[in-house]
Parts: C-alpha cells; structure tokens; sequence
C-alpha cells in the first residue's frame, strides 16, 4: 500500500500559517475510485471523523496535501455526497498536468491522504432569491451540484435556474450535472483564451433583480463574469458570490 499523506510538519509555510489560524487537520483514507471519463475521476473516502467534528453546508470544501517532488501542494476540492452518518465523502478530480491529478489517478483502495478544514463557509441566502444564475466549469461541477441540491430541498426549489458550464473536452457532456428538466443549461467551449464563457454570459443579459449569482470558474472569467452580473443583469454586489477556481497558466 503507498500512503500519499503528507505530514502537517513538512507542509511548509502554508501549513504553518494554517494552524496558527486554527485549521483542522484529518486523515482521510480512500475506499472507491471511478473514472467518470478520461478527464474525470472520482476518488471516495472515509473522512477520519471529519464531518462529525465540522458538519456539512452547501458547496463545502476542504484542502487536500500533495507530495510536490518532495515539496508540499495543497488544493482545494469540494465534498461530492457527504454522509455525516457513515464518515465519508467523494472527491472529484478534473484531469490535468499536475500533482493532484496524478494522485487521483493512481491511487487504490486504503491510500490516505492529509486534509485540513478552514475558510469553507456559504449559505442560500435569505430571503430565497427570485432565480439562479451560475457559471462553472468541470472544476466546480461538484460545488454548483451541491448548490442545486441545496435549492431542491430550500423553501423556494422551482425558481428558475440558468447554469453556463464552460468545456475543454467533449466528454465533459456526460458529466453528472444534477438539475431538474425545467433548468437552463448552456455548454460553452472554452477555446483558447477562456472568454467564451463571458461572451455567453453577456449575450443572455434580461433584468435579473432579485436573483442570486454564484460563479466559480477561472479566475479572470469569475472577475468578469461576477461584474456583468451585478452590473448589467442589476443583481448588485451582494447578490453575487463569486470564488476563482483556477488560474490560467498555473498547475
């Protein structure tokens, strides 16, 4: 069996910036891997008690301890159908040159890996807003999943949702987007310099006032994305939450 795990003292500055901020550290240890397509794996865990300590919210998500050639890389991932009840969860890994990927893609059943908690905090907002306009990519698939599963159970599950998910590859298509019928879902190529997905964005403007945004794509994309939705769609700032998946450019 190859333990991934990095130890919490050789995880350099970020980890020691980590724990003096009170970060929780756990063990996770894998106990399922599915490759989804050639570009998407899903790995499952049992959480190391985890969920009991922390609870579960919407599009929560944890950072997750890589072996670097020796040195330490931590991401982030969010939680795919986590079962405080049972201690565990799924991650999902989209595919790409880098440490994470390659861990995701070789690792087996009893493998552990080192997790910390902090900074993960989001709630629907109240009152229930009027309709949903949510822009990701195969990276935050996971996240914008949890975040439709959340307003299918809310006091307001029928408003109207519109979703553009960004592509790279074609087998993207069959990844498990979890809406209802009467959700809009626009697919959208990346292309070579990642403005399509604005461009799509901006050519469906109508007034969205009393809408939530929610936009997690690369990081330029979010920043442009998330001001055409408080500008030009009239949610206003607070309307809109807004995280950078990625980086173009960076691993």
């Amino acid at each position: 069996m190859t333990t991934f795990a990095t130890k919490p003292a050789t995880r350099g500055w970020q980890g020691a910036v980590l724990r003096l901020l009170g970060a929780d550290d756990f063990l996770l240890t894998v106990t399922g891997v599915d490759k989804i397509t050639d570009h998407y794996v899903r790995v499952y865990f049992d959480d190391g008690g985890l969920l009991a300590h922390k609870g579960v919210h919407p599009t929560m998500w944890i950072r997750l301890w890589f072996d670097n050639d020796g040195k330490p890389h931590q991401r982030a991932y969010t939680l795919v159908d986590p079962d405080p009840v049972a201690g565990t969860f799924a991650i999902e890994f989209a595919i790409h040159d880098g440490p994470a990927s390659q861990w995701a893609e070789f690792t087996f059943v009893g493998d552990s890996i080192s997790s910390t908690v902090m900074g993960s905090s989001f709630a629907l907002p109240t009152p229930a807003p009027d309709g949903w306009l949510i822009a990701g990519d195969a990276a935050s698939l996971p996240a914008i999943n949890s975040l439709l599963e959340a307003i299918a159970v809310s006091d307001s599950p029928d408003v109207p949702v519109t979703v553009w998910m960004e592509y790279q590859h074609d087998d993207e298509y069959a990844l498990p987007l979890r809406m209802r019928d009467d959700h809009r879902v626009e697919w959208v190529a990346r292309g070579t310099d990642g403005t399509a997905i604005v461009d799509a964005v901006r050519a469906d403007v109508f007034d969205a006032t009393g809408y939530h945004g929610w936009v997690a794509t690369e990081a330029a994309s979010t920043r442009a994305i998330a001001t055409l939705l408080r500008r030009d769609y009239g949610l206003g700032r607070s309307a809109v939450t807004a995280q950078a998946y990625w980086i173009a450019g960076s691993i």
